[in-house]
């Protein structure tokens, strides 16, 4: 719980802004969730993609994450997903949405968000399986050698979770949740500060100035843009996103 509170106090103050939660994402979150009429958002920060027809508690580590809240959300606690202070079956679904990298043991908060929920659990995360995004790739490539011993894989997930279902999560290419991958197709962004500052990734990252100099360089000059002239085609783009929905046990 400390390292997670401690990094998103320091980077929680951006995150209302530019964390907004996505409506096409959102509706594959919310459709997953099916028939769940009682929520837990495990890892909930300032409380994207919360359903709004639905009883939704709220946990997350940083006081600032929840101080961040919009007026009107719903109600929150401070507390880590390796100690949930619920009853087990207290809910009919949990919902961790890009989070789980955060947790101090990812088995031990799956198992716990398994324990309060009667019906489903789900999941939204990164496989980090997945290669070739050109970020990464070209610019920043600590930054996915990082995300790789941080990010369970899908097998470790099924391994607590039991029978999972996954799903693709494609990114739109205007997408307004400003993750590492929500920019794909505006390389610009990345070279602002505030951007990079709600992106936990660069905060673990070492010395990232040679690769933004890089990325500068090749969109000033022309070069990023013809080298992914197929992507300035595309409207959303698979960069490994998940859904990972289980059943409770």
């Amino acid at each position: 719980m400390a390292a997670h509170s401690a990094m998103y106090d320091r980077i929680g103050l951006g995150y209302a802004a530019r964390r907004q939660p996505d409506p096409r994402i959102a509706t594959i979150i919310h459709e997953a969730l099916s028939q769940s009429r009682s929520v837990l958002n495990v890892g909930a920060g300032t409380g994207s993609y919360e359903p709004n027809d639905r009883c939704v508690v709220a946990i997350d580590p940083s006081r600032v994450m929840l101080s961040s809240r919009p007026s009107g959300a719903a109600p929150a606690v401070q507390g880590s997903a390796e100690s949930l202070p619920f009853a087990a079956d207290a809910f009919d679904a949990t919902m961790a949405v890009l989070t789980i990298h955060h947790w101090t043991s990812s088995r031990v908060g799956l198992a716990e968000c398994q324990r309060v929920a009667r019906q489903r659990v789900l999941v939204l995360t990164w496989d980090p399986a997945s290669t070739d995004f050109w970020l990464v790739r070209d610019y920043f490539p600590d930054l996915v050698t990082v995300d790789r011993t941080i990010f369970p894989s899908l097998a470790d997930i099924g391994a607590v979770l039991g029978e999972i279902v996954v799903k693709p999560v494609p990114i739109p290419s205007d997408c307004i949740d400003g993750f590492l991958g929500a920019y794909w197709r505006r390389p610009e962004a990345y070279l602002q500060p505030e951007v990079r500052t709600c992106i936990s990734s660069f905060r673990r990252a070492g010395d990232f100035a040679p690769g933004l100099a890089r990325l500068k360089r090749d969109i000033a000059s022309g070069e990023w843009a013809a080298r992914h002239a197929d992507l300035l085609r595309m409207a959303e783009l698979d960069l490994g996103y998940r859904l990972i929905i289980a059943k409770s046990r």
